[in-house]
């Protein structure tokens, strides 16, 4: 049997919907909090343990490359936890069609970059 189907392997040619984008965000976001919670229980750990494990997590989290990993940790947070709330109201019934689906995926898309921004500004 031979199948009629186009195979289109080229990533860079294929448009993806509102949707698809934020489920696939939805899931990285979740992949850098998992991460990002590693890394959060260590500077816990070690801050607790003693006075020098303290000045050392103390140090790490003023300069800017720890700034930019809470922002990072902060903005996926952000995303994942407005994403959540889409899919738990789209499990209730709600944005259930194309369109209202694809409004909604924006929304929240707009939503994370300017949550993303006011972390910045909150951090900096």
């Amino acid at each position: 049997m031979k199948k009629q189907r186009p195979v289109n392997l080229e990533l860079t040619t294929i448009s993806f919907p509102a949707a698809a984008i934020s489920s696939i965000l939805h899931r990285v976001s979740g992949v850098i909090m998992l991460v990002g919670v590693g890394f959060l229980i260590w500077a816990l750990a070690t801050a607790l343990q003693s006075a020098e494990g303290f000045a050392l997590v103390q140090g790490l989290l003023t300069g800017f490359v720890a700034k930019f990993i809470a922002w990072g940790i902060l903005t996926a947070l952000g995303y994942h936890l407005l994403a959540g709330v889409r899919h738990m109201l789209m499990d209730m019934g709600c944005f259930g069609e194309l369109a209202s689906g694809r409004v909604s995926a924006q929304a929240i898309i707009g939503l994370a970059i300017i949550w993303s921004i006011l972390v910045g500004v909150w951090l900096w």
